[in-house]
C-alpha cells in the first residue's frame, strides 16, 4: 500500500473530483455534518467541488489529498482569508477521510500538510468549526488545536436535528 499526500492544483482538482465526491458522499452517510443533507449521493458533490477547484485556481483555496494506492480517500482545505484585515488568517474546513482508510494516519499527516502549505503563503492562524459532539471534535486538540467554544444549534446532521458547532484555533507561525 502506498500512501501519498500532496498539495493539488486546479487541473489536479478536477482530474479528482470523481474521487473526492465518493469521499464527500461517505463521510456524509457515515453521520458527518459538512453542510450537505441526507440523501446524499458522490454525484451530488461534484458541482462543490468544481467550485473548490475554481477556489484553487483563483488563488483562494489550499486542498491537501491524502492517496492510498493513487486514490484519492481523504482531503482537507484551507480557505485563504481574503479581506485587507486578514491576509494572516485562514480558515480550515472539511477534514474528510473515506472510512474505509481511517486508522491510517491521514488526518494527521494531512493536517500537517495543509497547515504547512498555509504557513508558506503568508498564514499565521487557522480558524475552524466541527460540529459539536462528533468524532471530528475530539481529533482537533490532538493535532494542537485550541478550543475556544460551543455554539449551540449552528447546522443539523445529515439526517435533521439541531448540531451545535465547536470552534477551534491553532497559531501556525
Amino acid at each position: 500500500m502506498t500512501t501519498t499526500i500532496r498539495i493539488l492544483d486546479a487541473d489536479e482538482a478536477r482530474a479528482a473530483i470523481p474521487d473526492l465526491c465518493e469521499t464527500l458522499s461517505d463521510c456524509i452517510n457515515g453521520g458527518a455534518s459538512l453542510g450537505f443533507m441526507l440523501p446524499f449521493q458522490p454525484q451530488d458533490g461534484a458541482g462543490y467541488w468544481r467550485d473548490i477547484a475554481r477556489g484553487i485556481g483563483e488563488g483562494g483555496i489550499v486542498l491537501a489529498v491524502a492517496e492510498v494506492d493513487e486514490r484519492v480517500v481523504g482531503t482537507v482545505q484551507v480557505g485563504l482569508a481574503s479581506k485587507p484585515n486578514q491576509p494572516h488568517r485562514g480558515d480550515l474546513m472539511k477534514l474528510l477521510v473515506h472510512r474505509s482508510a481511517r486508522g491510517l494516519g491521514l488526518a494527521r499527516k494531512l493536517m500537517e500538510a495543509v497547515e504547512a502549505e498555509a504557513a508558506r503563503r503568508g498564514r499565521t492562524l487557522l480558524v475552524l468549526d466541527t460540529a459539536t459532539g462528533s468524532d471530528a471534535e475530539a481529533i482537533y486538540p490532538r493535532f494542537g488545536w485550541e478550543r475556544v467554544g460551543v455554539i449551540p444549534d449552528y447546522a443539523l446532521w445529515p439526517d435533521g436535528g439541531f448540531c451545535g458547532t465547536t470552534l477551534f484555533y491553532k497559531r501556525i507561525a
